[in-house]
């Protein structure tokens, strides 16, 4: 694939070799297609976007993927035959190499995206299920008395129970929690991250689950 860019397009998978839409310059908003990327052994690393993972194909730094693939990307012109370089990107990609020794237990990173989703968008507080815009972070143990934003000390709580619970803990609220907050493990954590799984990447991480996840169902 030629180094120049600036004509990249896509095609999705499946379609024929034909007329496609003209060319997306490169910063042109893509799909929200991510790839889930593995060490060589297998052990799932992090999400990645469509981009790196093509340049991970260009440099041929990936050792094996799993799935059917999910997207073609169209590169430059090559000089010698005068045709368009294609890659297919899977789903899944293993890259080769060692990984190091910090990144085989990484430690999920809070997010609210992430937090709604593992306290399945319910205010934990009154029960109620809400849309993302109208949840927020709570700290159980407030900030202002020592508390951490760590996975540990949050909950997801809706506006009106965020508010009336204020620098008080839920005792002395009188607002019992309906769950205990928790630490996703890695695979837990990818699982929630990610509003765009594909179906071979799902399979592939509830493969993976803690026995007693409860995103195991």
């Amino acid at each position: 694939m030629e180094t120049d860019t600036a004509t990249l397009g896509l095609v999705c998978a499946g379609a024929d070799n034909g007329p496609v839409a003209p060319p997306l310059p490169v910063r042109t908003t893509a799909p929200a297609l991510r790839v889930l990327s593995l060490d060589a052994h297998g052990r799932a690393m992090d999400w990645i976007h469509w981009q790196d993972a093509t340049c991970l194909y260009a440099r041929d730094a990936v050792a094996w993927t799993l799935g059917d693939p999910c997207m073609r990307v169209r590169g430059g012109i090559r000089r010698d035959t005068g045709d368009r370089s294609i890659i297919e990107l899977h789903p899944i990609v293993a890259t080769r190499g060692h990984a190091h020794a910090r990144a085989l237990d990484p430690t999920p990173s809070l997010s609210n995206t992430a937090l709604f989703a593992r306290d399945a968008h319910l205010c934990l507080y009154c029960g109620r299920q809400f849309a993302r815009p109208h949840l927020t972070r709570d700290h159980v143990m407030p900030l202002s008395k020592g508390g951490r934003d760590v996975w540990e000390n949050v909950v997801s709580a809706c506006f009106h129970c965020n508010s009336r619970k204020g620098s008080r803990t839920p005792q002395q609220a009188h607002m019992p929690l309906l769950a205990v907050p928790y630490r996703p493990s890695w695979i837990e954590h990818l699982i929630l991250s990610n509003r765009n799984i594909l179906a071979d990447q799902m399979a592939f991480l509830k493969a993976q689950l803690p026995k007693r996840s409860k995103l195991s169902d």
